[in-house]
């Protein structure tokens, strides 16, 4: 995997060098700011980039907008955004750029992360495969604000395989998390799908229109 990091503090960006190089990784740049991230991308054209959310020179939101920036031009390029602080809003603007089919996979994690190395390079394994990674305690924030409908119909089971949806498993995951069967799964986000009123569509993808859903709920 070919990986280009943005990150403004030496330490934990000479650190995720180091921790993605052990893990069989090929780190083609590091960088600190939003503009050398964005150029970077454009010299190397790698597999996935891994971004702060805030950097020089505002320490905002620099690094989520090259990451949207990156997205637009290079749809197929897997982004991995760290943020220090659980950030709702963030991590749904990251999302909202998932539901085109063939794009690369998102993820957005907290930084406290890095210093689980199996959890980072899962994380990066399942975004380099096209898939979506949120962290639990992004998914256990969004789940803690006040529901509205279409959301307040779904049954306890149905929100456990959605939070578990939301942190990227696979089917055959949630089963295993839930001790339930393939085809228990299957029946609770067909009616989960089917209670937000997400029909089969060949433009979007419903997992990723439903956790959405769910988080701007």
């Amino acid at each position: 995997m070919r990986i280009v990091i943005a990150e403004d503090s030496v330490l934990l960006r000479e650190g995720l060098v180091r921790l993605l190089q052990e893990s069989g990784a090929e780190v083609l740049a590091a960088v600190a700011n939003k503009d050398d991230l964005v150029a970077a991308v454009e010299e190397h054209t790698p597999d996935v980039v891994l971004t702060d959310v805030r950097m020089p020179p505002g320490f905002s939101d620099e690094g989520l907008r090259a990451a949207e920036q990156i997205r637009q031009k290079y749809p197929h390029i897997g982004i991995l955004v760290l943020s220090q602080y659980v950030e709702l809003t963030y991590a749904s603007d990251l999302l909202a750029g998932a539901s085109t089919p063939g794009s690369g996979g998102l993820g957005y994690l907290l930084k406290d992360r890095i210093v689980r190395l199996e959890e980072m390079t899962e994380a990066l394994d399942r975004i380099h495969a096209g898939g979506i990674v949120l962290d639990p305690e992004v998914v256990s924030a969004a789940f803690s604000k006040p529901r509205t409908n279409p959301l307040e119909s779904l049954t306890p089971r149905e929100r456990e395989v959605l939070g578990l949806m939301a942190e990227g498993r696979t089917n055959a995951a949630i089963a295993k998390t839930l001790f339930l069967s393939a085809g228990a799964v299957e029946k609770n986000i067909s009616s989960i799908f089917t209670k937000m009123g997400l029909i089969t569509s060949l433009n979007d993808h419903r997992r990723v229109l439903a956790v959405l859903a769910w988080m701007n709920a």
